[in-house]
């Protein structure tokens, strides 16, 4: 999906509609960002409020206008690792995370077991690779670590989910 610059244009001149144009190029993302993340309906839907409330607050500081998805969704990530805090939890991951693959409800299941397994900062890598869509070296500037760093954690849950959950079956092996 492109973002229309003069959408972010208008937008950033206090035009609402605009803003609100924008936020819905991006709602399915955003929401599934979230409910990969957080634990309840609930939690989703404020986490994604709050996110938009403070991507309109702070619109102003978008620097590029065509970072605006990359932007908002870095909003969303901080407002829910800032829900899980509250929470002591950790973040979850399902099925979806592998696009246009689907699989029927007891492989959805056990797949969506083996992520939820992952530790948090190889979910977070996931979502942002698999889901925001961010390069490696993106994921790198959001998380402030090494592009290495991120290379690793990807290429390690991989790993881990091959050797723990699916010994040689094939079933995680989706390369971007």
């Amino acid at each position: 999906m492109r973002i229309v610059p003069a959408l972010v244009k208008k937008a950033k001149k206090g035009d609402g509609e605009a803003f609100v144009a924008l936020v819905q190029q991006y709602e399915d993302v955003l929401y599934r960002i979230a409910s990969r993340m957080l634990n309840n309906e609930e939690d989703v839907a404020d986490a994604m409020q709050e996110a938009v409330l403070s991507a309109y607050e702070r619109l102003h500081t978008l620097k590029n206008d065509a970072y605006f998805n990359t932007w908002i969704c870095k909003i969303l990530i901080n407002q829910c690792n800032s829900v899980l805090n509250k929470h002591k939890n950790f973040s979850t991951i399902d099925i979806d995370v592998l696009p246009e693959q689907r699989y029927d409800d007891f492989q959805n299941l056990e797949l969506e077991d083996a992520l939820n397994s992952l530790t948090k900062d190889y979910k977070i890598a996931f979502i942002l690779y698999y889901i925001v869509g961010l390069n490696t070296k993106e994921i790198g500037a959001f998380l402030k670590e090494p592009e290495g760093t991120i290379k690793s954690r990807l290429s390690r849950g991989k790993t881990l989910l091959r050797n723990h959950y699916y010994k040689g079956e094939g079933v995680f092996v989706h390369e971007n």
